[in-house]
């Protein structure tokens, strides 16, 4: 058996694991991505990070989000599912919501209460951008929060 099986690798990190326990583990050897024509500061360093778990910034918004109401269906813009996305690109926040309607009169005030609710919680500028996709009550994470029985 060589060296480099018995030595395996963590599951984890994806490094092969140290033969001696004590030695520290090797250099990476990926380089670091940066990001083209952003301005130094806001390149990223590092291997990029993917993660299915939401990250401490968007639990927070999306718990600001929870006092954002529809004036309509007295039900807020996480409980209805109108929250599609949030990002955290360039040192701004972008939130990609829809509307329970298209021609929903309430969607710039909607708009600009998801701003501030965004704003509040992470301190950086916030941009909405409206999605126009078709919303159903599927979309909710809890449609009975409607009164439908199916």
């Amino acid at each position: 058996m060589s060296d480099e099986k018995s030595m395996g690798v963590n599951p984890h990190t994806g490094q092969p694991l140290p033969a001696d326990p004590g030695a520290p583990p090797p250099p990476a050897a990926t380089p670091p991505l940066a990001i083209e024509g952003l301005p130094e500061a806001q390149k990223q360093v590092g291997p990029p990070q993917w993660s299915s778990m939401p990250s401490q910034q968007e639990l927070a918004v999306r718990a600001a989000l929870e006092t954002v109401m529809d004036p309509e269906i007295g039900l807020s813009v996480i409980d209805l599912g109108l929250i599609r996305e949030i990002h955290f690109v360039g040192g701004r926040t972008i939130v990609r919501m829809m509307l329970t309607t298209p021609f929903c009169p309430y969607a710039p005030q909607m708009m600009a209460d998801v701003k501030q609710a965004s704003e509040s919680v992470v301190p950086q500028p916030c941009d909405v951008d409206m999605l126009p996709d078709a919303w159903s009550p599927e979309m909710m994470p809890d449609p009975g929060l409607l009164g439908f029985t199916y």
